[in-house]
């Protein structure tokens, strides 16, 4: 029988505890890696290409809201990735969805739940709650900007993020390790896409979508 690889990534061990309880419960044997900041998910997923899911927390030590989610959906473009969270009203869960999450867990769900959402995003499903379907995107600015950011390709999602984070162009040029001139070319890019004059003003693009998050 299969074994499936599963990254828990969230910063409350209890919360990390009571998804693992959950996996644990499906059929199969189940290798479980945990990690309590983003920088550790990335790590994790990075030393283990073959996982087969990211249950990913919105509101990590580390990262601000979508952008974590932007960036994992960015570099490692194979991993489903489901995203769990307090915060799950439509809005929420319908911009996880549109920016990639493979599904959305509630913190309020109970085990049978979590695993049904498990097997529904293993299966090549995309799940989100009973009742909490995505709403509306009632800002039409918020909707266009996530239009605009599902043009970008992975790369420049994942330059996108790191100006987010305040880097400058060699300091992501390192982190990539391409050059400084590659670096200005995606900036560019993004500068066309979002339909903005300056990384600034792409950075406060990206804030609008990164609403404060309930852990």
């Amino acid at each position: 029988m299969q074994t499936l690889t599963i990254i828990i990534a969230d910063d409350h061990p209890l919360f990390r505890g009571a998804l693992k309880q959950a996996v644990q419960g499906l059929p199969g044997k189940q290798v479980i890696l945990e990690a309590g900041d983003f920088e550790a998910a990335r790590r994790v997923a990075r030393d283990n290409p073959e996982a087969d899911l990211m249950l990913l927390d919105l509101a990590m030590p580390g990262v601000s809201g979508f952008s974590g989610l932007m960036s994992m959906r960015a570099e490692f473009t194979g991993l489903p990735i489901a995203i769990v969270s307090a915060s799950d009203d439509g809005s929420t869960i319908r911009r996880a969805l549109e920016l990639g999450a493979s599904g959305f867990i509630s913190k309020s769900s109970g085990l049978d739940d979590i695993r049904a959402a498990v097997n529904a995003v293993l299966d090549g499903d995309i799940w989100a709650p009973d009742g909490h379907l995505p709403a509306a995107e009632e800002d039409s600015s918020v909707s266009e900007l996530l239009e605009r950011l599902r043009t970008l390709t992975p790369q420049q999602s994942r330059v996108l993020t790191m100006l987010g984070e305040g880097l400058l162009n060699k300091q992501i040029a390192y982190e990539l390790s391409v050059s400084e001139a590659t670096i200005k070319a995606h900036v560019s890019a993004i500068l066309l896409k979002l339909n903005v004059d300056s990384r600034t003003q792409a950075v406060i693009k990206l804030g609008k979508i990164n609403m404060p998050l309930v852990a």
